[in-house]
């Protein structure tokens, strides 16, 4: 026990059994502390630690997973870009190809009506000749006829005359 006054520095400091009792609860409660609490403590922890990694492991997991299906997206997604160009560049060939065959069909088909229109053409004009030709043989016999005063009977005679008149008319225009 102290004697001193009880004042100053003294008056905070506890007594010296007061130490020894106190440390040995301490150690006691240590002792049971660290046998009995600390190894529930620590599987809680672990457990807890397990379950943290498996969970950041899944979420590893789930994020290659979303990575190799975005990879694979854009995969196609380029496959298909590809394809949607080669149908469209076939497209406009096939376009091109359809047009050029059906210029080449109608410049055809145009010839082949400019030709029968010619044909034509020469066919009238032919025809018209014939006709003038004869009508001109009428119209010359007859002049002929007022001009000798006579009409030429003998259609043997008319013929040769028209004969030799379409023959020098057609001589002049050469």
């Amino acid at each position: 026990m102290r004697t001193e006054a009880a004042g100053g520095i003294g008056l905070f400091l506890p007594e010296t059994y007061d130490l020894v009792w106190s440390a040995i609860v301490l150690v006691i409660i240590a002792v049971f502390f660290y046998k009995f609490f600390l190894p529930k403590f620590q599987s809680v922890f672990d457990e807890r630690a397990k379950k943290i990694e498996g969970g950041i492991a899944n979420a590893e997991k789930a994020q290659k997973e979303a990575d190799e299906a975005k990879d694979k997206y854009e995969a196609q997604l380029n496959t298909a870009r590809v394809e949607a160009a080669k149908i469209r560049d076939d497209a406009r060939a096939e376009a091109s190809h359809i047009i050029d065959d059906a210029r080449t069909k109608a410049e055809g088909e145009a010839a082949q009506i400019t030709a029968n229109a010619q044909r034509s053409l020469q066919t009238q004009q032919q025809q018209a000749m014939v006709k003038l030709r004869g009508e001109v043989g009428t119209l010359a016999t007859a002049l002929a006829g007022k001009i000798l005063g006579s009409k030429l009977a003998d259609n043997s005679v008319q013929s040769t005359m028209l004969d030799q008149m379409i023959d020098d008319l057609s001589g002049d225009d050469r």
